[in-house]
């Protein structure tokens, strides 16, 4: 899709070049959701990719995941840390409705502040308890849970000018087992629930994250395994499912507490 109404497009090379966003200028990255539909609003790109941002960092403190790091990247991690957590990756790119050509190009923080409740990266970073660096519009940086970046259906808590940096998962995270499982209503279709499980490896906790079926990410956490039981009336008590072309609210809060105890099941078995 054409958009018509650009006439600018600023290379980002430094911090001072993103004083350029606000009213008309948004940030861009992979731009597959950008030119999905005209937005006769925007007259300015400023282009995120010419900051030439490494895609993966890894020290002692784990590993920061650059917000202009594209799908194909990240499904592509290497795994040479011996990190328990590692499957999830590649796992939860898999759950992205779309082909190669848009993994090649979409990028894992456009996907999250798109906020769309579909979106797998939202999935994968609120699981693994990643902490997002925003730049603030102000110069300021601000630090806080992927889980309570995304808000709703579309929203988010940035506001006008602030800009997704990179994401940050730590040891204790990637040691974790994980879980996955993904449902949806046809077998390529938009996902009408994802939900991951990760057992602590240093206390046992176990947190249960519940997305793609709700309008954000929603966690369960528990201070160890919990029962069938206990498990079920938590998902149960969730209020944030939704209704759309992709999976009625009550059929998308049954999956998910089946899913769930599959869940608890391979994790009760990978802690044996």
């Amino acid at each position: 899709m054409d958009l018509n109404t650009v006439n600018r497009v600023v290379p980002a090379r430094s911090r001072a070049d993103l004083r350029e966003l606000g009213e008309g200028a948004v940030p861009l990255a992979g731009g597959t959701v950008l030119f999905a539909e005209p937005d006769p609003r925007i007259h300015t790109l400023v282009d995120l990719q010419t900051f030439g941002w490494a895609p993966f960092e890894v020290t002692d403190e784990g590993l920061t995941v650059a917000a202009t790091t594209t799908l194909t990247e990240l499904s592509r991690l290497p795994d040479d840390h011996a990190w328990r957590a590692h499957p999830l990756f590649y796992q939860c790119c898999t759950a992205l409705f779309g082909s190669f050509k848009v993994w090649n190009v979409a990028t894992v923080g456009g996907n999250i502040c798109t906020a769309l409740p579909a979106g797998p990266m939202t999935s994968l970073f609120s699981a693994l308890d990643a902490e997002a660096l925003i730049w603030r519009a102000d110069g300021s940086e601000l630090r806080l849970p992927v889980s309570e970046l995304v808000t709703g259906n579309t929203t988010t808590s940035l506001g006008s000018g602030d800009v997704l940096r990179s994401l940050h998962v730590s040891p204790r995270s990637l040691g974790s087992a994980t879980a996955y499982r993904k449902i949806a209503l046809s077998a390529i279709g938009r996902s009408g629930a994802v939900v991951i499980g990760r057992l602590d490896p240093v206390d046992g906790s176990f947190v249960l994250t519940v997305s793609a079926a709700t309008v954000r990410p929603e966690q369960l956490r528990f201070a160890g395994l919990p029962t069938a039981s206990d498990l079920r009336s938590a998902i149960e008590g969730i209020d944030t499912w939704f209704t759309d072309a992709h999976g009625a609210a009550d059929w998308r809060r049954a999956v998910s507490a089946l899913l769930g105890e599959e869940i608890r099941l391979e994790l009760t078995e990978a802690s044996r």
